[in-house]
């Protein structure tokens, strides 16, 4: 007895075919055809074992389940006397793989988007995968706007039932955006929204940036900024109708026409609330930003619906739901909403997962969480623990969650799961700054030893004007509730000269002990006790005060300056802040004890202000007095000094306030300088947080002891400005034109600044 071909229709041993067999007890099974399928596999797959009864069915699922492995082109059944043949015929396998024409990709990362698609060597080949793979990667090169690419891919037969693929791409050119059209706008020139696309018709960056390249993805964000643009100006039935993108016959050039209505423009005429309030109304109230009488606006809805939402988050119900119903009278153009609150369930914090520190300690992350286990749930304190977390340096990125949980609808856990990043640095380099020449860095630190959040670093700086060697030590947690102590031991020497300060040298060693005392999550007092032993060394042709304070107090002083500070950061980025303030008020004393007698006080106010997404406006006033006391004077080299990058820029450095007979500065013991600036993004790098432009304005100066602080002794200057946080180091540059340099003024209209001096 046999049965023949029992795999061409497999559907057919359904319908009781000609391929219907009389059913026997397997005795035996034997594979054929294999040849690098071992036949342990194909009894694997198999749903049928000696001893079965094999019949119709179990011959159709046998075919069946052979045929899902996708190791074989065609299967088949034999009987004879008992035994069950089984002869299959092999796929065969992808011997190699060949990329010839590929310039805009790695051909390994081609490699591995066919792989993730099913194709790959030493896999069964699939012809069906092969054309699925060719669309992937057709659609790579869709994505980089290369439209007109042509992909040819070939198949060779190889011995041992083997093939090679090989792929022959003509890339083509890119495919850029010729046009933009909007279509149905009324209110808005065309031009004012083609301003917030992404895409555009092209620029001079566009060759870094490629905004003129098309993206069905970037176009997709870009109707959404259109739409968030006329519902934040009341146009509240705005619609996108369609959006055509057609490319040229030669796939060079890209078309996009958006068809849109923009509607009527809605004006709030009444805000209720609803629902369970379990806050007074009267402070939901408070935290709806849109009022009646407004335009509409989808954000500020959005804002008061997530202020509401956060207010109840705090008081530990984390599922709060905050709807704001719109009621529209089309007639007159107006809309009412009615927030409706439902808070849920109160909650409470079961536990806190911390995960992905292989490195640092659970406890170093642990302490910066304000929200505790087992206390109700509080969104704010959530947040602020992960700003807090970020804001250590240890991790690339810190994520949290707060996921329900199971059969407890009361309580959530908080998973803090982070990525660390190496928190070691040896760093050599050479920086310039104007007035201080060329210089040499050198340091090795470590911000987290042994995972603790401890820091230590060893430094060098030397200069034409300066010479440092530092050892700096912090612990930010001394004690449980987050007071910090530090030790720094240094010696420096300085040349004034090379900045045109003074003729004297200074040599000097010394150490200090530093405590810091937080007293809110935004404030911090610092205080620090050292000493210093240092020398001075006048050069021909200093002035007669310097003389007479050397002759009156000796060149060599031991000092014991003690500060104390308070700090206040606010902003949202130390390096690119675009919100918040920072102030800082400062003061230092040489205690009785040492040989000199002084004080400073500093204050600086730093404020920055959002005028759009871009644009940025920042405001900051410094001002400094020092004086002696206890009948010695000020010493003449811890005079306060004005001018340059990071003060009154167009000047040279320390530059502003008398000079002596050679022409160099005398500084004095007051100080004020006033800054306001433009921030914005360099045209085409707008994502980019590692630049941006300036417009500034300064003004400043220094007033000695005996001079009479006047607006007129003020320097003013204006020009633009450039920060860049390059891969060498911060750098700064600056075009300034001073508006009253007087005639002992040292001007400098192009100043900057490459590394960062200890």
């Amino acid at each position: 007895m046999k049965i023949k071909n029992l795999a061409l229709a497999v559907a057919a041993l359904y319908a009781g075919s000609a391929y219907a067999l009389e059913p026997f007890v397997i005795k035996e099974i034997r594979v054929e055809g294999v040849q690098r399928t071992e036949p342990g596999t194909v009894f694997n797959y198999l749903p049928v074992k000696v001893g079965d009864r094999l019949d119709d069915d179990k011959a159709a699922a046998s075919v069946k389940a052979l045929y899902a492995t996708g190791f074989f082109k065609d299967v088949r059944l034999e009987a004879e006397d008992g035994v069950l043949i089984v002869a299959v015929d092999e796929r065969p396998t992808i011997f190699q793989i060949n990329i010839n024409g590929s310039k805009d990709f790695d051909k390994d990362q081609l490699k591995k988007a066919l792989k993730d698609n099913g194709l790959a060597e030493s896999l069964i080949f699939d012809r069906a995968l092969l054309d699925q793979a060719t669309q992937e990667l057709k659609r790579q090169y869709y994505a980089k706007g290369k439209y007109s690419v042509d992909i040819k891919a070939t198949v060779t037969p190889l011995e041992r039932n083997r093939v090679a693929i090989n792929f022959d791409i003509s890339e083509g050119a890119v495919a850029t955006i010729s046009q933009i059209n909007i279509v149905g706008n009324q209110a808005f020139k065309e031009g004012e929204l083609l301003d917030l696309f992404s895409q555009t018709t092209g620029g001079w960056f566009s060759w870094i940036t490629k905004d003129d390249q098309y993206s069905k993805q970037k176009l997709s964000a870009d109707l959404e900024a259109l739409r968030s643009f006329y519902l934040n100006r009341g146009y509240l039935e705005f619609n996108v109708d369609s959006t055509v993108v057609s490319i040229s016959p030669d796939k060079k050039k890209i078309y996009i026409t958006v068809n849109l209505s923009e509607g009527k423009r809605y004006t709030v005429t009444d805000i209720k609330v609803g629902g369970e309030l379990l806050v007074p109304e009267d402070e939901v109230r408070k935290l709806i930003r849109i009022k009646e009488g407004d335009v509409f606006s989808r954000e500020l809805v959005n804002e008061s619906t997530q202020s509401i939402s956060d207010r109840l988050g705090n008081d530990g119900y984390a599922f709060a739901n905050v709807n704001a119903v719109p009621e529209l009278d089309r007639d007159k153009q107006t809309v009412a909403f009615t927030f409706f609150i439902d808070p849920g369930r109160r909650v409470y914090v079961r536990n806190i997962n911390i995960t992905g520190n292989t490195k640092t300690r659970d406890e170093v992350v642990r302490r910066e969480m304000r929200q505790i286990e087992g206390g109700w749930y509080n969104a704010s304190k959530i947040r602020r623990s992960k700003e807090r977390v970020d804001l250590l340096g240890y991790f690339e990125d810190v994520n949290v969650e707060t996921p329900q949980v199971p059969d407890s609808p009361d309580q959530v856990d908080v998973n803090v799961s982070v990525k660390e990043k190496p928190t070691g640095n040896v760093m050599a380099g050479i920086g310039y700054a104007r007035g201080t020449g060329i210089s040499f860095q050198a340091s090795i630190s470590q911000s987290n030893i042994f995972g603790s959040g401890k820091y230590l670093a060893l430094g060098l700086n030397t200069s034409k004007s300066s010479k440092l060697y530092s050892i700096s030590y912090s612990d930010p947690y001394y004690t449980p509730d987050g007071v910090s102590r530090g030790f720094d031991l240094y010696y420096r020497k300085v040349d004034p000269t090379q900045l045109s300060l003074g003729q004297y040298n200074t040599a000097g060693v010394g150490s200090s002990m530093r405590v810091g005392l937080p007293i809110s999550e935004f404030d911090t007092v610092n205080f620090s006790l050292g000493i210093d032993r240092s020398e001075i060394t006048l050069l021909t042709g200093a002035p007669q005060n310097y003389i007479d304070f050397v002759s009156a107090f000796g060149s060599r002083y031991t000092t014991l300056p003690a500060t104390a500070s308070w700090v206040r950061d606010g902003r949202d980025s130390a390096l690119y802040p675009t919100r918040g303030a920072l102030r800082r008020v400062e003061s230092l004393v040489a205690l009785p004890g040492g040989d000199l007698r002084y004080y400073t006080l500093s204050a600086q106010n730093q404020w920055f202000y959002p005028l759009s997404k871009t644009f940025t406006f920042m405001l900051n006033a410094e001002a400094g007095y020092a004086n002696g006391y206890g009948g010695r004077p000020l010493p003449f080299f811890k005079n306060l000094y004005a001018g340059g990058i990071g003060s009154v820029r167009g000047y040279g450095t320390g530059t502003l306030g008398l000079k002596d007979s050679n022409g160099d500065a005398l500084g004095g013991n007051r100080k004020v300088v006033a800054n306001a600036e433009l921030l914005f993004p360099i045209p085409g790098l707008k994502g980019d947080k590692s630049a941006r432009l300036s417009v500034f304005g300064d003004a400043g100066s220094v007033w000695g002891s005996g001079d009479k602080m006047s607006f007129g002794d003020l320097r003013y200057s204006a020009g633009f400005g450039l920060t860049w946080v390059s891969p060498v180091g911060p750098l700064k540059f600056s075009v300034a034109k001073p508006f009253n340099p007087k005639d002992n003024d040292k001007v400098e209209r192009f100043q900057f600044q490459l590394g960062t001096l200890f």
